[in-house]
């Protein structure tokens, strides 16, 4: 569930900056060699993101382009990162520390551009966009390139103040086309095809022989209000068909649908998939916190899963399309067979 703030106007100071930078490069006389280029185009979400060099002043404006590109040993290259839900990645904490925290939810735009970046990502249509961090459209206007991760429009529609609707279920494979996207753009190629080839040996190792038909999953993201829930086909989506399991859920095509409490309890699931949050922009954010609300609640404590207390907990980011799905898919299989669910 992106942040949102509202944009604000590019402060004057950047566009002289950039002017005067522009004003250099034409008054040098000296034309760049083509070959001593590494130049990459490729179409995202829309837009023709193109670098004539691999970025050396990257910002990531979202946790799950950030631990992408901390996973490439790209840390060096970059000046900010933003949005963050969870701790990072575990052994990505050196890594991280390299790089300045901008800040805990989303950035001005003003904050961003005081790095100077030449190249922006985010996971979220909605962080470069309207109402977000600014539109893609302002920060190509001053010659920054931006990208946003494939599964947040590709077979996706972003409406509304949701989180929007998927019109065909994801797959790993735009975890996979984000990772090489990244690596190609910072021409690691390489380290691209690694990490790449490392997560699909992760994800055939946790479904190796595992069956848990008739079994049934709820992903509760949060709000113990009116519970943001896993419709049928993002992240979620992906963790359960490899499982061979079934949503509790999957007649919607909402993301993250906002469903009542007393329709929750008559769907009875068999485990309760319980986002553990460090963020406070919601109620109920932690895991304990969330547990804690359904063995309290008259409408669901006498629910199958609660009263078993199959609880599978994961992090924000393991339920967002990230290479933390991966994750997601290794601990459902695991709880899924302690619980005896599951061969």
């Amino acid at each position: 569930m992106p942040f949102a703030r509202p944009v604000r106007a590019v402060r004057s100071a950047a566009l002289l900056a950039l002017a005067a930078l522009v004003l250099s490069a034409c008054g040098s006389g000296e034309a760049a060699d083509p070959a001593d280029t590494a130049a990459v185009s490729l179409t995202n979400c829309g837009h023709t993101v193109r670098v004539d060099a691999p970025p050396e002043r990257a910002v990531s404006l979202n946790q799950g382009t950030t631990e992408i590109m901390l996973s490439l040993g790209l840390a060096d290259r970059m000046v900010g990162t933003a949005t963050w839900t969870d701790p990072v990645l575990e052994g990505l904490e050196d890594e991280n520390r390299k790089v300045k925290r901008l800040a805990d939810n989303a950035p001005s735009f003003e904050r961003v551009l005081d790095e100077d970046p030449d190249f922006v990502a985010a996971s979220f249509v909605s962080t470069l966009g309207k109402g977000g961090v600014a539109t893609r459209e302002q920060f190509e206007k001053l010659g920054v390139p931006t990208y946003v991760s494939p599964f947040d429009c590709s077979g996706k529609k972003n409406h509304g103040n949701g989180d929007g609707s998927r019109e065909e279920p994801l797959t790993m494979d735009a975890v996979y086309g984000e990772v090489r996207d990244l690596a190609q753009v910072f021409g690691e190629e390489e380290r691209g095809e690694e990490l790449v080839a490392s997560l699909e040996k992760r994800m055939s190792e946790a479904t190796k022989g595992i069956d848990a038909s008739g079994v049934t999953l709820m992903y509760w993201f949060a709000n113990s209000g009116s519970p943001y829930v896993a419709g049928c086909c993002g992240s979620p989506g992906i963790m359960t068909r490899a499982l061979g399991a079934k949503n509790s859920f999957d007649d919607s095509h909402e993301e993250w649908p906002q469903i009542n409490w007393e329709t929750v309890a008559d769907r009875d699931p068999d485990v309760l998939v319980i986002g553990d949050l460090t963020r406070k922009s919601q109620t109920a954010e932690t895991a304990e916190k969330k547990i804690e609300f359904l063995e309290s609640n008259a409408a669901t404590k006498n629910m199958t899963a609660v009263r078993n207390k199959r609880y599978v907990l994961l992090s924000g980011q393991a339920l967002n399309p990230t290479i933390r799905t991966v994750e997601g898919v290794e601990r459902i299989a695991a709880a899924l067979r302690e619980y005896g669910l599951a061969g």
